[in-house]
């Protein structure tokens, strides 16, 4: 009966069902189209080389969405992701310079200040009561200019050897090494969201925060280390990035913020809180990824680029967050 309702429903309609029960495919789906897209505009962009560099990439913006996805899940939201990398990353050089012994100081270093940041986020956003938006873009602008404070301008190191050797070296012959960080880092974050008692108080945190409350929950330790989880997953990407491009600028990284939140929003996490998965997150990183790789592919200028990623999230948010939560 149900089949029969759904074949006589509009094509439309059936596309909106399937995008909302299966956003995570729905991503991989479009993933796939835009790159047929770019090779049939570019022939060129069809090689071993270029679908390694998407498969580095989406693992890095997955890794950096990994946090995101938590602090939306649990109602937050997080514009400090790119800017935590980018200083992770000048942290990451500055303290290796050059010297694979040097990893252990600068992991301390930048977890250190991924959580001062992290605890910051979630200070001003819980127990102050400031929105979320304006709190994290005010941090993140302050952590731009300290970069800046820091280095004069001009972050100085190299990354280790071995460290870049981890990053960028190949698995049977085309894998991105990085795909070694990911058996670590993805069934990390499945196991917080999943089997964790404390993904199952984020979730329910996320739908009602009364409501959890009521149940015995403590709603701002919830919400409060969403943030410091979200800041540590920004720098241990921050790392890898530095690791990747093996130097590091002031701000190099700062697109994060919204390429990350696109991500998620794009795999199904709701804006709104209480609802999204890691698996569709890892998808919508994909989906970025080829989208920049195909506007980049077109030689279109920056700010073209980054005019139509502000198209793309303000369409994702009035189509992805048409749900009760929001008018809760």
């Amino acid at each position: 009966m149900q089949n029969n309702t759904t074949s006589s429903m509009p094509f439309s309609m059936r596309v909106r069902l399937f995008i909302r029960h299966s956003p995570a495919r729905m991503a991989v789906i479009i993933a796939i189209l835009l790159y047929g897209a770019t090779v049939l505009m570019v022939p060129t962009a069809l090689n071993m080389g270029a679908i390694s560099s998407i498969i580095m990439l989406t693992l890095l913006l997955s890794f950096a969405s990994a946090g995101q996805t938590i602090v939306l899940i649990g109602g937050g939201l997080d514009f400090t992701v790119g800017a935590v990398m980018s200083t992770s990353a000048i942290l990451t050089v500055n303290i290796m310079n050059n010297q694979d012994g040097m990893f252990l100081p600068a992991f301390i270093a930048v977890m250190l200040m991924a959580v001062t940041v992290g605890l910051i986020n979630g200070f001003c956003t819980v127990k102050i009561g400031l929105p979320a938006l304006i709190v994290t873009l005010a941090i993140s602008n302050v952590i731009s200019r300290l970069q800046y404070v820091f280095t004069q301008g001009s972050p100085t190191g190299y990354a280790g050897p071995a460290f870049v050797s981890t990053v960028t070296s190949r698995i049977f012959t085309h894998i991105p090494s990085l795909a070694l960080y990911a058996l670590i880092i993805f069934p990390l974050v499945f196991y917080i969201l999943n089997r964790s008692r404390y993904g199952r108080q984020l979730y329910l945190v996320g739908n009602n925060a009364t409501a959890a409350g009521l149940t015995g929950i403590n709603v701002n330790r919830v919400k409060i280390l969403s943030y410091v989880i979200s800041a540590m997953f920004a720098g241990f990407a921050g790392m890898l990035a530095a690791g990747y491009m093996q130097r590091a600028q002031c701000q190099m990284f700062d697109d994060y913020a919204y390429n990350s939140l696109i991500a998620v929003i794009v795999g199904g996490t709701a804006f709104s809180g209480g609802v999204g998965t890691y698996t569709g997150t890892i998808a919508g990183s994909l989906l970025m990824v080829v989208l920049t790789n195909m506007l980049t592919a077109l030689f279109l200028p920056q700010p073209i680029r980054n005019i139509v990623m502000g198209v793309i999230l303000v369409l994702l948010l009035l189509f992805y967050n048409r749900k009760k939560a929001v008018r809760q």
